[in-house]
């Protein structure tokens, strides 16, 4: 299908169609780009569908800052590409396409150059990639096997495709992208997490279809990244979702969340899940669980550090997406098969990372280690002897608890929970936990993370109301809470509560001390920012712009007050911890 916007190209070793139009079987039509082979023939395909155009430059207006932090990590991402076509969380097709591929591209409904009501990760947004993968698949130019591959929202409509099973797609890599938006990244423990209300007016309103001439332009191709058409603010604010609105009218895990929420049991093409240790508010926890809960025969799990974008683009990120896909969309007998199902990067203080191959996760070998929180502000491995408890301000910074500095090295790998014995002054409270490492100066360690260059090693959060379990999906490292219903609590009454913690990794050297946070409030590192902490637009001291102050959602009346934490030999508060042998 072809009409008077769409146009062929052959430039830098690549055909490429430009605005094609794809019909879905509603009658509407989105607009993709295809990067193809210039030999005429038949070749397996990468595919993209989502919310932030297309034809907008990574290192244009919105994405430049993110661009120079990626150029300076890793400057080889400049050579073996013009990087004309580089775009925000896809793969650069200069990449790809001389390596035997075609990349398509498709920009979803209501944004870049498809028309139609903005509405991201809406239950028809995931019908439309599904329709996508199915259009791709029976080109003249594909084999019939389509792989999905992207980062974030790219990788959440990954996960939404397999889970739906359109029969030409053929792998999945899901690259930092959630599955259960209640848990993983809307609600942390219950808690409204205000990042959306920052990420729709700064990367999804301004390439709104319909921006037109207001957008930024698309320089290969001088056109408008935001449709041919300009409409006015008030018809654009018609045809779209205010998303972070839409999320706060279901503060509970109703059917809204989980009728979003990817089936992770239907799952089951090859798949290569790659996690951040550092993506704490937003991702990880999704890819740890895609991995662990996929029904795919053939499943990997990649973990790396640093931002959200270096290993996605780098040498050491391509090789193995290319391994990958190589042997199962093309059927290269490479030895992926035989690549260790867990690949882990190891993660040191001094942004050092050791990669380690292992066979399942968590990891078998894992040494469950309880450390209890004492009166006088440690962890110990040995219990409380005697009833104590410890008042902190229920808003405020709350309580540290430090394990004494090691004589050998530990190494801390898995997922974490705490079990802690609370109680308040009012009917409720928000727990934040924050698992940090300090130096033998006593200065705090932290990583450069998914999107803050100030992460700590770890972070858990939980509403007191919320603290029901389900015993059925709960595991001693993971306590899975439903958050159907809310149960005030009785002031001064103490109740327990299990709180998950992302899973993460760090090797704590000799003389380091690992300690424990119990607050009341977002953790913010209290260190020197360098100017990219300071400007970068989601860097908030450590959350990533994941941070919880809505007031709305948590009114000082009902969060203020006092809360106490309580720890005797019946109650005993702790942190479980993976400890990994050496």
């Amino acid at each position: 299908m072809t009409d008077a916007r769409s146009w062929t190209d052959v430039r830098d070793g690549m055909c490429i169609d430009w605005q094609v139009p794809i019909e879905m079987s509603d009658g509407a039509v989105l607009r993709g780009d295809v990067y193809r082979p210039t030999e005429e023939g038949r070749y397996p395909v990468i595919l993209t569908h989502g919310v932030y155009a297309k034809g907008l430059p990574f290192n244009g207006p919105i994405y430049r800052m993110q661009w120079t932090k990626l150029v300076e990590k890793d400057p080889s991402v400049l050579d073996g590409s013009t990087n004309a076509y580089q775009a925000w969380e896809v793969t650069d097709p200069e990449r790809w396409v001389p390596h035997g591929y075609v990349v398509v591209r498709v920009d979803s409904r209501g944004a870049g150059w498809s028309p139609g009501y903005l509405d991201p990760r809406s239950l028809l947004e995931f019908e439309d990639v599904c329709e996508s993968v199915e259009w791709a698949g029976v080109q003249p130019w594909s084999t019939g096997k389509v792989g999905m591959l992207g980062i974030s929202y790219y990788a959440v409509m990954g996960w939404a495709a397999a889970s739906r099973q359109p029969p030409h797609l053929a792998a999945l890599i899901a690259w930092e992208g959630f599955n259960d938006q209640y848990r993983d990244a809307y609600y942390h423990g219950g808690i409204l997490s205000e990042f959306t209300r920052r990420w729709q007016p700064t990367q999804i309103n301004p390439i709104q279809y319909g921006q037109g001439e207001r957008a930024a332009q698309n320089p290969n191709t001088g056109q408008s990244v935001a449709g041919p058409v300009t409409l006015s603010e008030e018809a654009l604010e018609r045809n779209r979702t205010d998303s972070f609105a839409a999320i706060k009218q279901h503060p509970l895990c109703d059917q809204w969340h989980r009728d979003r929420t990817i089936d992770l049991s239907k799952v089951e093409v090859p798949l290569l899940s790659a996690a951040n240790w550092g993506g704490q508010g937003i991702h990880p926890r999704g890819n740890f669980n895609g991995y662990v809960h996929a029904s795919s025969q053939d499943k990997w799990l990649e973990v790396h550090g640093d931002t959200h974008w270096t290993h996605f683009y780098s040498a050491y990120g391509r090789d193995v997406q290319k391994r990958f896909f190589d042997h199962f969309l093309k059927g290269v007998e490479n030895g992926w098969d035989r690549t260790p199902r867990v690949q882990l990067n190891v993660r040191h203080p001094g942004e050092r990372f050791v990669w380690r191959g292992e066979h399942e996760w968590p990891l078998a070998r894992t040494v469950w280690t309880r450390l209890h929180l004492h009166p006088d502000l440690t962890m110990r491995r040995e219990p409380v002897e005697q009833a104590a408890s410890i008042g902190y301000e229920a808003l405020g910074d709350g309580l540290l608890f430090l394990l004494p500095a090691l004589d050998e090295e530990m190494e801390v790998t898995g997922p974490m929970t705490a079990t802690l014995f609370v109680s308040s002054s009012t009917s409720d409270a928000d727990l934040f936990l924050v698992v940090r490492l300090f130096d033998p100066d006593g200065d705090e360690v932290t990583f450069e993370g998914s999107t803050d260059p100030n992460t700590p090693i770890a972070n858990g959060w939980l509403r007191a109301s919320h603290r029901a379990l389900d015993a059925n999906r709960s595991r001693p490292w993971q306590p899975y809470h439903p958050h159907d219903r809310v149960e005030p609590l009785e002031p001064g009454e103490i109740c327990e509560l299990n709180v998950e913690i992302v899973p993460s990794c760090v090797v704590v050297p000799p003389g380091y001390r690992l300690g424990l946070s119990v607050r009341g409030k977002d953790y913010e590192y209290g260190g020197k920012l360098d100017e990219y902490g300071e400007t970068f637009y989601y860097a908030t001291r450590g959350t990533g712009g994941m941070t919880h102050n809505d007031p709305d959602n948590r009114p000082v009346d009902v969060f203020g007050g006092t809360v106490t934490l309580h720890t005797d030999p019946k109650r005993p508060s702790h942190l479980l911890l993976p400890v990994i042998p050496s």
